[in-house]
């Protein structure tokens, strides 16, 4: 191999057996100490960091003295061992260092550093965004790069051995409502025609299961026009998409938790808590947590007592859902505690109020609501919610499709706030049996989930159920409260496709004209299949412990879905409109 002219080690690679070497390194200029006729240098690549010493010549240690931190330089010299009380224990190649003869600077930094590299984290994300590429220069950003590069091939590997085929599917394709905006591309030869970029790959691997393919599967970009929060990056992200051809729910279950479960002990010190992953109903999950993307690390479960309330006079509860949450010794907590949760309630969620009790060592209630509890609602109250001497209760009364979520907030803020939380763990869970049709806010029947779902019961219950009692075969796979993916056994019966659709205000012509490569291959032998797409970002995101999904991505946009370091989105000029039949009225 012909011998690199900048390096013949990188800056990590160098031990006791390099010592008497005369080799090159290359890297950037991470810190200069002068101790006076002595300079050290630690030089940085993507590797690590090695010592370099200029010493005995006074215009040399001068020159070094004067290189901009994060500037480029070639260093060549001889290999040493350090001296045994200078021994750096915290990096690979704390045993030896590099005695400089030549420096040669190759890149020099030219310009004010507009924050430092290391106390990124510090920083005002815009700026960070804006000069990611020195962002990335931070330890922790690299070590996340390096981590995705490695998880992903993780993943791609272990799909390969469980016999699925990589296939890449089309990034410009056809608008499809799929529950996000799409970002549209005009064409320049069908003057007003637009592709528009895939928000997943849903119907294209739908299709390759009607063309064959037993196992399909590929890390797949998505595109969707939807508001960042920290789980969710705007724009772009990427899955691990699979289908599998003849296929149940529990075959998808089989095949993804080993994938999920493996990546997840290879990469992290945390255990996981439950394999196989435990099942919830979205009705169980929606009733115990509040939420359909429960944290199971809290171990604080949600009671409906409405029964209990409906024989009672309480004029907050009157005509209301009651729901409960006990806290554990929650009777030795201060009154700043719960005035800081009634604050919340009202203040983050707009609930109308909380109410709450403490429960006395002889069963009698201490609080602000006490005194309207009769003694036979009150041992009715404590045996429904298994509430204890020296326990606490909260109370959360509002109307259905409220105090679901309602409760599911305060549930978690009381966790985060008695240090509930165990941070050491990841507890993974299927969310399973959610309905298949929900009433949106502007009353009508709409999919509450993947349109393309098959019903539980077929034709049958399409044709005899009433559309909210409607069960699908539709699924989440939740960790420690982050949605990591949605799937669904799928709908690939014409017959059952056409109704459930018709249920949910669309008619055959509709389906035909929006879906009409999936709706006429079904014609065709469609074999049953299923598939998920855990999010990779996502995963990466649970297994760095970062707060939000843009530090795990090497070029996010920002919250604004702005492209602070390329300028985008931007404005083109007159000539690209006209190629594609643009005109722009910002009036």
């Amino acid at each position: 191999m012909k011998e690199n002219i900048y390096r013949t080690y990188n800056c990590e690679e160098l031990r006791e057996e390099n010592v008497g070497e005369e080799i090159k390194l290359s890297g950037w200029v991470d810190t200069i100490r002068d101790l006076g006729g002595v300079l050290f240098i630690d030089l940085r690549d993507q590797y690590g960091i090695t010592q370099v010493v200029i010493s005995g010549d006074e215009k040399k240690v001068d020159f070094a003295s004067k290189i901009p931190l994060e500037s480029t330089i070639c260093v060549s010299g001889r290999v040493k061992l350090r001296d045994q009380e200078t021994i750096n224990r915290s990096i690979e190649t704390g045993t030896v260092e590099l005695f400089a003869n030549k420096i040669e600077i190759l890149g020099k930094r030219t310009k004010g550093l507009p924050f430092e590299i290391e106390n990124n984290r510090n920083v005002r994300e815009d700026l960070r965004l804006e000069y990611r590429f020195l962002d990335l220069r931070a330890r922790k950003n690299l070590e996340n790069l390096k981590l995705r590069a490695k998880l992903i091939q993780f993943l791609r590997t272990q799909m390969i051995e469980q016999g699925f085929l990589e296939v890449q599917t089309p990034i410009l394709t056809s608008s499809s409502p799929e529950g996000a905006r799409d970002y549209l591309v005009p064409s320049r030869i069908y003057p007003g025609k637009f592709y528009a970029l895939p928000q997943a790959p849903q119907q294209f691997k739908q299709l390759l299961m009607v063309s064959g393919i037993d196992k399909y599967f590929q890390i797949a970009p998505c595109f969707r026009d939807e508001d960042a929060r920290s789980d969710r990056s705007p724009g772009e992200f990427y899955q691990l998409d699979m289908e599998m051809a003849f296929a149940t729910q529990e075959d998808v279950f089989t095949v993804m938790e080993e994938v999920i479960y493996k990546t997840f002990e290879k990469f992290s010190e945390k255990k996981v808590a439950e394999y196989p992953f435990p099942r919830i109903s979205y009705k169980e999950t929606m009733l115990k947590y509040g939420t359909d993307k429960p944290d199971l690390r809290n171990p604080l479960e949600i009671k409906d007592v409405t029964d209990i309330f409906e024989k009672l006079d309480i004029k907050v509860f009157n005509g209301k859902i009651v729901r409960t949450i006990t806290l554990p010794k929650g009777a030795d907590a201060t009154r700043t505690f719960y005035d800081g949760m009634v604050d919340f309630a009202i203040q983050d969620c707009k609930a109308k109020g909380l109410a709450w009790l403490k429960v006395n060592e002889d069963r009698t209630l201490q609080g602000p609501i006490a005194k309207l509890i009769p003694d036979e609602a009150r041992e009715e109250l404590l045996s429904q919610t298994d509430t204890k001497p020296g326990d606490s209760i909260f109370f959360i009364a509002e109307h259905r499709g409220i105090v679901e979520k309602l409760a599911g907030e305060i549930r978690k803020e009381i966790g985060l706030r008695q240090n509930l939380i165990d941070n050491n763990v990841y507890k993974f869970c299927w969310i399973v049996d959610f309905p298949m049709f929900e009433i949106a806010e502007n009353g009508k029947l709409e999919f509450i989930h993947n349109p393309f779902s098959m019903p539980q019961g077929g034709m049958q219950s399409l044709e005899n159920n009433e559309p909210l009692e409607i069960l699908a075969y539709q699924y989440d796979i939740v960790c420690n409260g982050i949605e990591l993916s949605s799937g669904a056994v799928r709908n690939h019966n014409p017959e059952i496709m056409i109704k459930a659709f018709e249920i949910a205000g669309y008619t055959e012509k509709e389906i035909m004209r929006k879906f009409s490569a999936l709706f006429n291959a079904f014609h065709y032998g469609a074999p049953p299949h299923a598939g998920i797409a855990p999010g990779i970002d996502r995963m990466l995101m649970l297994l760095t412990d970062e707060e939000s999904i843009r530090e795990v991505i090497a070029f996010p946009m920002n919250s604004k879905a702005q492209d602070l370091l390329m300028g985008a989105p931007g404005i083109v000029n007159d000539k690209q409109l006209r190629d594609v039949h643009i005109k722009i009225n910002l009036k």
